[in-house]
């Protein structure tokens, strides 16, 4: 496993404790395979990637999307169901607003 890979991992373990394994793999892999995140962080990654891969996955956004909506009131009508995603992991922190 590389250094990066093991310093994200370890930024996200210890931002969502709670995170399934296998979401957990996905989440590093997104983490480590987007050329935005890429010169980020290790904890910048984690969180950047544990939001966005909530979003699409298990919010309505991309559906909302796809309906015409901006991306910006995409995300603020999935803003609590992102928020319940991320706290059902052990996430203490929340997305706001301005996120």
């Amino acid at each position: 496993m590389s250094g990066r890979r093991e310093a994200i991992g370890r930024a996200l373990d210890a931002l969502a404790p709670r995170l399934p394994r296998h979401e957990r793999t996905a989440v590093l892999d997104h983490a480590l395979d987007s050329p935005g995140l890429r010169k980020a962080a290790p904890q910048t990654a984690a969180w950047l990637s544990l939001v966005a891969y909530a979003r699409h996955v298990f919010t309505e956004y991309d559906a909302l999307l796809a309906d015409g909506y901006d991306a910006d009131s995409a995300r603020f009508f999935v803003l609590a169901e992102l928020n319940a995603v991320l706290a059902d992991w052990g996430v203490r922190r929340e997305v706001g607003g301005e996120d």
